[in-house]
């Protein structure tokens, strides 16, 4: 197609009558398309802009709920921690404010982790460990996770599960793909409502399908169901609390074992359904080995653990936390210190912060090892830290420490390491 620009004007004879006329043709198909692309650029311009803005508008709503999100548990904890210096409380309200306090503190760990894995997956740097698992396991561990939430509302809990489906991934994110979707469920299904999750096998992979009897979700908001920074009602007025991240890490980890999810409601006030497909590994029903192992009676009597942090308040804590179980604790508040210490000490686990002035836990480990082994250059150690990624796993294992174990603290995983780790050193 070409474009053909076209003029023409009378020729006029010396009585006044027209004789003729002078035509001139051009072709402008350039002109026109140049001008078509022009349009097609501004257009494509004002729609990054609407984009970039609508962006931008998210984040501040996000941070806006994030803001919220993370000092609303604020309150209870630091109000009861106050209130439990200054007031005496008999012992049903003691137990009361500190289940509100581990509780409230429970919720900002878990939005710290949703904001690190959502940083992880935009990174690429989220890396999975995939081994043959059992989904009906998953499934059923996730659930153990919502059931005090959800007899708090009255809510029932129905499960069907084929018990010999299974698939590979990574076990821990399994879990944290279904203990998002059955949060979710719990926290949008109201007081008498139903949560149902089955488990089967649809044209050759493993289908996950959560179902609730809740609030369900708008025609208008499902495309935007699983993406980051979006939340259906981000007023001030909302019902529900969270940072609308979980469905969106949900898909990515979907997304990264090879599967698909989808959701689905009949409108508002209807209740949702989420599904999720993986690919199903074809092998025969066996044993899980790791779950035939018997778990180290978790008796620290005899054991002397050298605890170095330059924190003053999570020495304490370790400290009385380690006497419980037996243990017999020394504690120094600074690698300098701890290496003064050693030499001499005879312990026989070390637990070290990493994060501290003057010579972090990773220098610290690695004089430790440069000493011969009577004087504690073979000690056991294990890295409790705040530095929670792969990547400082790998330098903790590397520099020297035999586990990584991040803050805030798994009391028992703690305790388990260094029963494993002594026994294994006798």
């Amino acid at each position: 197609m070409r474009t053909i620009y076209g003029k023409a004007v009378p020729l006029y004879a010396p009585n006044g009558g027209v004789r003729g006329a002078i035509a001139c043709f051009a072709e402008i198909t350039a002109l026109k398309q140049s001008e078509h692309e022009r349009e097609q650029l501004l257009q494509r311009e004002r729609f990054a802009r609407e984009e970039a803005e609508q962006a931008n508008r998210l984040k501040d709503q996000f941070l806006a709920v994030l803001s919220h999100e993370l000092r609303s548990p604020l309150n209870p904890i630091l109000g009861w921690a106050k209130l439990l210096q200054t007031r005496s409380f008999d012992a049903a309200k003691t137990a009361q404010a500190l289940a509100t306090i581990e509780r409230n503190a429970l919720l900002q760990t878990q939005l710290v982790d949703d904001l690190l894995d959502l940083a992880k997956i935009l990174r690429g740097k989220l890396h999975l460990h995939p081994v043959p698992v059992y989904l009906a396991g998953v499934v059923e561990a996730a659930v153990e996770t919502v059931k005090t939430s959800a007899a708090a509302k009255t809510i029932a809990l129905k499960l069907d599960l084929e018990p010999t489906i299974q698939v590979a991934g990574d076990t821990a994110r399994l879990q944290q793909i279904v203990c998002n979707l059955l949060s979710n469920a719990v926290k949008f299904t109201p007081s008498g409502g139903q949560v149902t999750v089955t488990l089967q096998s649809v044209d050759d992979q493993a289908e996950i399908s959560v179902s609730d009897t809740g609030i369900g979700i708008s025609p208008e908001f499902l495309p935007h169901l699983f993406e980051s920074f979006r939340q259906e009602d981000i007023s001030i007025t909302r019902k529900h609390g969270g940072l609308g991240l979980g469905l969106a890490i949900v898909r990515q980890l979907v997304d990264i074992h090879g599967g698909t999810i989808t959701a689905r409601s009949p409108g508002e006030g209807q209740g949702a359904t989420f599904r999720v497909r993986l690919p199903q590994l074809s092998v025969e029903a066996s044993t899980d080995p790791a779950a035939a192992l018997p778990k180290a009676d978790l008796d620290l009597s005899g054991i002397r653990v050298f605890s170095v942090d330059d924190s003053a308040d999570t020495r304490e804590f370790l400290t009385v936390l380690l006497e419980q179980y037996g243990a017999n604790v020394i504690t120094a508040g600074s690698a300098s210190e701890a290496l003064a210490t050693i030499r001499t000490l005879h312990a026989d686990v070390l637990i070290s912060d990493i994060g501290m002035p003057d010579m972090d836990g990773y220098k610290l480990i690695r004089r430790v090892r440069a000493l011969p082994p009577d004087q504690g250059g073979d000690i056991p150690a294990i890295a409790l830290t705040a530095y929670a990624r792969d990547e400082d796993q790998q330098q903790s294992l590397a520099s020297g420490y035999q586990r990584h174990l991040s803050k805030p603290l798994d009391l028992e995983k703690l305790v388990q390491a260094v029963v494993e780790l002594t026994q294994a050193r006798s």
